[in-house]
Formats: C-alpha cells, sequence, structure tokens
C-alpha cells in the first residue's frame, strides 16, 4: 500500500522543486493523468483497507487508467469533440466513490480500536 502513496509524495517534491512548465496544448492530457494517478492511488489506498490489495492490479490498473483517458483525450482532438469529459466524469465519480468508502473503513478501523481499548 505504502507505494502508491511513496510515488505520489516523490512526485509532489519533484514538481515542487523543479519548474515544469507544461504547454497549453497538452493541458488536457496533464489533467487526465493526475485524474488517473488519483484514481489508481485512492483505489489502491481502499483496497489495502479491505485488504483486498494487489500490486499486480494497482500498477495494471493505473496504466490502463492512463491510457484509456489519453486515448479518449487524443481521439476527442482529433475529431473535434470534447470525449475527455468522458473521462472526466468517470474518474470524478469514482473519485468520490473511494474516498467515501476510504472514509467509512477508517470510521469504522477506529470505532472498533476504541472499542478494543474500551473494553481492555
Amino acid at each position: 500500500m505504502w507505494l502508491p502513496v511513496i510515488g505520489l509524495l516523490l512526485g509532489i517534491i519533484i514538481g515542487s522543486v523543479f519548474s515544469v512548465s507544461i504547454p497549453a496544448q497538452y493541458s488536457r492530457y496533464t489533467a487526465m493523468a493526475i485524474l488517473a494517478a488519483l484514481d489508481s492511488i485512492l483505489g489502491a489506498v481502499r483496497a489495502e483497507l479491505e485488504g483486498q490489495y494487489r500490486n499486480r492490479v494497482f500498477v495494471s490498473g493505473f496504466f490502463t487508467n492512463a491510457l484509456l483517458a489519453a486515448g479518449l483525450t487524443f481521439l476527442g482532438d482529433r475529431l473535434g469533440v470534447e470525449l475527455y469529459y468522458a473521462a472526466i466524469v468517470a474518474f470524478g465519480v469514482r473519485l468520490f466513490d473511494n474516498l467515501a468508502r476510504i472514509r467509512r473503513l477508517l470510521l469504522d478501523l477506529l470505532s472498533r480500536r476504541q472499542q478494543n481499548s474500551a473494553g481492555e
């Protein structure tokens, strides 16, 4: 579970240290990459809390999400249609769903720990 979190923190540190300028024509691709990464990381955290985390699933999901989002964005650019909105909606729904599940799992974990410490 720590691999995605470490990768996220490392990316934030590198992004903060180095001044990277992204051309405007790639801003949609960058937004899709960020959404794909956040979706994968929150999914990995949720899976770890549920006791179902598998690194292979995380890595394959990360690249599959990124490729699909980039593909939709590229195809939309070529057709003149904003297809990347589909990825934004899908990732947005999954981000909020994963975050809600993580919150509930953490609250359940905290509640169990409090019950165990009160019973001792």
